[in-house]
């Protein structure tokens, strides 16, 4: 699975209309359940996307290994603390 750009960008403006959408919203005082669930569903989108970048880069770190395995360790290491740090 390599990193779809295109993808990635499409998805990140779909969140950019979304936050657009929950600033209406706010603006025409709308109840505050709507409001949560939206900025909800945009948590989840940025979610989604950090999770594609970081799982294509730990595969990335896997298939091509570094000839220093202290940098490959490093690598992986940093990968994991990125997926956990939430």
């Amino acid at each position: 699975m390599e990193i779809d750009n295109k993808n990635l960008l499409n998805r990140l403006k779909r969140t950019e209309g979304q936050i657009r959408g929950i600033q209406r919203m706010i603006e025409e005082d709308k109840e505050c359940i709507d409001i949560i669930t939206q900025l909800s569903a945009v948590r989840s989108s940025v979610d989604r996307v950090m999770g594609l970048i970081v799982a294509e880069n730990l595969k990335a770190c896997l298939e091509n290994p570094e000839k220093n395995s202290e940098e490959q360790s490093k690598k992986l290491e940093q990968a994991i603390n990125m997926i956990i740090k939430k």
